[in-house]
């Protein structure tokens, strides 16, 4: 029984092993200076594969991919700019964590705010609605006069309740 249950837990660690450590890249530069700035651009530039992580934390083939052409320009000379603007000529706009703000981009960029002003406008208008609604409405509506005969009625209505027990 130990050795199945044994056998059974390094099984499952041989399988969950490759995603929980991951594979550790070696990329050497010349200088500190461009290994640091080949770290904070894979940070900001997208995996198109997985979308919602940038390609230094991706483990997809085109990350790494990616990767090793960013390393490859930086160790030529390239300016960030330079490589980010590759990078957008090839897989368009989504690569870039910071998207441009553009005629394509214009709807992310201005929808959030869109939204929140015709939020504010619907809670202005609902608002603006019901304190000229409280103005006009009436000292006494028909509700109210409703409720004071009913009022009436069930005081009346013990001497009616007497009355009949008779």
């Amino acid at each position: 029984m130990k050795n199945m249950l044994l056998t059974l837990l390094t099984g499952i660690a041989i399988f969950f092993a490759p995603t929980a450590f991951g594979v550790i890249e070696a990329v050497e530069f010349e200088t500190l200076q461009q290994e640091e700035r080949y770290k904070q651009l894979i940070e900001e530039l997208r995996c198109v594969v997985c979308q919602n992580q940038n390609i230094a934390d991706s483990d997809a083939d085109l990350a790494k991919d990616l990767r090793a052409i960013a390393a490859d320009m930086i160790r030529d000379g390239k300016s960030d700019a330079e490589v980010k603007t590759f990078m957008r000529e090839r897989y368009g706009d989504f690569v870039l964590y910071r998207t441009p703000f553009n005629s394509y981009t214009a709807l992310i960029w201005l929808g959030p705010i869109v939204v929140l002003l015709i939020v504010l406008i619907g809670v202005f208008v609902t608002l603006r609605r019901r304190q000229q609604d409280e103005l006009v409405k009436p000292a006494h509506s028909d509700n109210d006069q409703e409720r004071i005969k009913v009022r009436n009625l069930l005081r009346d209505a013990p001497n009616l309740n007497e009355s009949s027990r008779k």
